[in-house]
């Protein structure tokens, strides 16, 4: 297993990459690089990180061999989609134009667009992410209201509330038969 040094140049380097850091992930590793450098243990290092002992050892591999951008640069990209916005929304666009004329459209039209545009294929673990790049271009799904198939017409609502008295039959008080008073 080789062991790796960390000389007064690269401590030096390391103590400058520490001042001008604002993240505090980035911090912690720089900390465990400066306690291996001062000849801690991987152990100690350890307990006073938090970092698993097999992870210090990656990370002062990866500090020596790639040098400080691999411990303090940021590796992971922002914009996780397949395609940019402007592509998606020319993707969508012929879509739109069906959907303004009247047509229905359905995302599995869509899904097999996008799914050409990209050279991907979406899974089922992917379902929502048609989904999401419909809602990034404002696009939202129209159902009717939903109805029950025995539900009585309007006439029949709007006159169940009218309040009618019965041709006949009035309403009138009547002696309390059995009860004493």
């Amino acid at each position: 297993m080789a062991r790796y040094y960390i000389n007064e140049e690269q401590v030096q380097e390391l103590e400058k990459a520490r001042k001008k850091n604002k993240d505090k992930k980035v911090e912690r590793r720089l900390e465990a690089l400066l306690m291996h450098a001062e000849g801690k243990k991987r152990g100690e290092v350890a307990a006073k990180t938090g970092y698993a002992t097999s992870y210090i050892s990656e990370l002062v591999s990866k500090y020596c061999n790639q040098g400080l951008p691999a411990i303090v640069d940021n590796h992971y990209a922002g914009n996780r989609r397949n395609l940019s916005f402007k592509e998606e929304e020319a993707l969508l666009e012929p879509f739109r134009k069906k959907a303004e004329a009247g047509e229905i459209v359905e995302v599995g039209e869509i899904k097999r667009a996008y799914e050409e545009a990209t050279g991907t294929v979406l899974g089922d673990n992917n379902k929502g992410q048609i989904y999401r790049v419909l809602k990034r271009h404002g696009w939202r799904k129209i159902m009717p209201r939903s109805k029950h198939p025995k539900k009585a017409s309007d006439e029949e609502i709007a006159a169940s509330k009218k309040l009618t008295v019965l041709s006949g039959k009035n309403w009138q008080i009547t002696p309390n038969i059995g009860m004493s008073g």
